[in-house]
């Protein structure tokens, strides 16, 4: 009896100590990216069964988009239902749901083995697909790469058009801590740029902060990251998702800063109430004086005669400059829309640039015609140019971007138009990575490389999609690509950049040229064939440049055996064939040595490949580049080297 009573405590302690240790599930905490690291498996395949019921109804959030933007597409791709989908978000099973918004997923969720998930499959449908990129993009990172291999019997390097592979979508049902604390339903959110514990709580009602960070194994200090599921306990069922109306911000430049507090945030909007009364009335005093200067300075001046001898021709407009600035009239700067580019551009004096120049001394050659200058103690980027280069000047004194180079002004003398351009300090990513790359006591580190990238990306993305119209670069390499002195990457050399209007944005912005112009390597094969010109045509020299970043290697490189091969026609043989582990590091830079997480530097290659595809239309959208970029970026925010010294991976039954 006694020993049946031992029995019966023992169970019992047993039972509270799992309550304890599994009442909450792990925070995947960026680690679904490292596809192979078998360690992370015990929770990147899935959360513990561990709830009350071994099934439940649950709910997953999902970010519209244009192949999955109603009822129906998003039952067809996670196995719901068209009519609750419709139910719960309060809109019709004919909807088309606006790019990004978030919409709830309800879902059957059950145990299969020692996971909860909820099961759907998913049809191959290009060659470039992998298990990385149907997990975190094509499922946004409801499933896992982890999850994927181990529930698929297909190697990853043996993925084939038309292969249905099993993915199953992370979801929880609640456990008996939660269940007794009267919540009765777990739904997976998708953390996005910008949230925090908080707004998550404030998005679905939730009262107690503590209950979403005890469901994820969080403490009020953790870090978490864009595009990570996180578990968030609700009462009742949830109902259509509704954020505040914001117009879409700009891409942000760096990964995304803490969130300001509920108290913070009304504070910060008082003192901007406060701000915009005092800069209104400032701006009504300015414009009163303003107006009294011009109309006081009009009387005392006699009007100017119209000449009636014809049209007016760029002489005509000396009266806009500075008397002392005639000498530097921009004579190869097309006169349509001068007055524009003088107001928001500095006219330089000739003399003023032989004096910042050492009159254009062979120590201040930067590289070619480009000149180091000094202005009153601040450095500039002065380039020589002969021509009309009013093109590259209205394009750049419309930007405002941080990783695009800035035009601070200009001067034409003598037929020479002078460029004025911010100065970075360290130089093209060119003379980094390969001719004069001995000549820097320091390599590029892995974090250096991925955020140049980063910052790459977030410039072509801007032109892309933010500029008006949208501009396509056109010449896209390591040598115009300049590093400040954080080594932050800045785009420069806009002299082939085009535009896009309305109606060619609607034909994916397609252009067609007979004048091929580019450097070798980096030109798309649509091009190079056809002279066709489309914003692919940049995604395709970005991959080019990833590829160099991985490598150190140059664009066309000469092979002994192969004679001169084209960096981006080496990565295939890299991912596709066996041995991939070995490869990839003959692959990386040697300067790198071990200092470089395997795992993401396959993404990378992976996501370098599907940029040089051969056809344009398989290629991602920059967005699309800028968003895998940012996933590795915010990985790499707790990534230590001296890890790499410790962990063997293998990549997956290629290796």
């Amino acid at each position: 009896m006694e020993m049946e009573k031992f029995f019966t405590v023992w169970s019992v302690l047993v039972l509270f100590q799992l309550v304890l240790i599994h009442g909450q599930q792990t925070y995947v905490n960026n680690k679904q990216l490292a596809c192979y690291d078998h360690a992370n498996d015990n929770f990147t395949r899935g959360f513990a069964c561990n709830g009350v019921n071994s099934s439940c109804q649950s709910y997953l959030t999902f970010r519209s988009n244009p192949l999955y933007n109603s009822p129906v597409d998003l039952n067809y791709l996670l196995n719901s239902s068209t009519d609750l989908i419709a139910s719960i978000n309060n809109i019709t099973t004919v909807t088309t749901v606006p790019t990004d918004d978030q919409v709830i997923i309800p879902v059957n969720c059950s145990c299969s083995g020692q996971y909860y998930q909820h099961t759907t499959t998913h049809k191959i449908e290009n060659s470039l697909e992998t298990y990385f990129s149907i997990a975190n993009d094509t499922y946004q990172g409801l499933s896992t790469c982890q999850a994927l291999m181990a529930q698929n019997n297909v190697g990853d390097k043996n993925l084939t058009v038309g292969l249905d592979v099993l993915v199953p979508l992370r979801c929880a049902c609640p456990t008996a801590k939660q269940t007794a604390s009267g919540f009765n339903y777990l739904l997976v959110y998708m953390v996005t740029w910008g949230d925090s514990i908080s707004k998550i709580a404030e998005l679905f009602n939730v009262d107690n902060i503590q209950s979403i960070l005890d469901a994820n194994q969080l403490s009020a200090d953790d870090n978490i990251y864009p595009f990570t599921p996180i578990l968030v306990p609700l009462k009742t069922p949830p109902t259509k998702i509704q954020r505040p109306a914001t117009s879409p911000p700009p891409p942000p430049a760096s990964p995304p800063q803490a969130q300001l507090t509920p108290t913070e945030s009304n504070s910060s909007k008082k003192w901007v109430y406060i701000g915009v009364g005092i800069g209104a009335g400032l701006l009504l005093l300015v414009s009163v004086l303003a107006f009294l200067f011009c109309f006081y300075r009009r009387k005392s001046k006699k009007p100017t005669p119209v000449s009636s001898s014809g049209p007016k021709t760029l002489s005509d407009d000396y009266s806009m400059f500075p008397e002392n600035s005639k000498s530097s009239l921009p004579i190869s700067v097309s006169s349509q829309g001068i007055r524009d580019t003088v107001e928001s551009l500095t006219v330089y004096k000739f003399q003023d640039l032989q004096i910042a120049t050492g009159s254009f001394s062979e120590e201040n050659r930067i590289k070619g015609s480009v000149y180091k200058g000094s202005f009153k103690g601040d450095d500039a980027a002065i380039k020589v140019m002969k021509g009309d280069v009013s093109s590259e000047i209205n394009i750049l004194k419309k930007i405002n971007h941080s990783n695009i180079v800035r035009l601070s002004g200009f001067c034409v003398h003598e037929g020479n138009t002078y460029l004025v351009y911010e100065f970075a300090n360290n130089g093209a990513l060119s003379d980094w990575l390969h001719s004069n790359r001995y000549e820097y006591s320091d390599t590029l580190t892995w974090k250096q490389r991925v955020q140049i990238a980063y910052d790459i990306a977030n410039a072509i993305n801007y032109l892309h999609k933010y500029t008006n119209p949208p501009y396509i670069h056109k010449n896209l390499k390591t040598s115009n690509i300049l590093l400040d002195t954080n080594l932050r990457a800045k785009i420069a050399n806009f002299g082939l950049a085009r535009s896009a209007d309305n109606h060619q944005q609607d034909q994916g912005g397609l252009q067609l040229t007979r004048h091929v112009v580019g450097t070798y390597g980096y030109m798309a094969p649509e091009y190079i064939e056809n002279g066709v010109i489309t914003p692919k045509l940049d995604v395709f020299a970005f991959g080019v440049v990833i590829l160099e970043l991985l490598s150190g290697k140059e664009a066309a490189i000469s092979d002994k055996n192969r004679g001169e091969e084209l960096l981006y026609a080496s990565i295939s043989r890299v991912l596709n064939e066996n041995n991939v582990k070995e490869k990839l590091r003959g692959f990386i830079d040697p300067s790198l040595g071990n200092e470089y997480p395997l795992d993401f530097a396959f993404s990378m290659a992976q996501l370098a490949k599907n940029c040089v595809a051969h056809d344009l239309n398989a290629r991602p959208s920059m967005s699309e580049v800028l968003i895998s970029l940012s996933k590795i970026l915010s990985a790499l925010s707790d990534w230590d080297p001296s890890d790499e010294l410790d962990n063997s991976r293998s990549l997956g039954s290629g290796s």
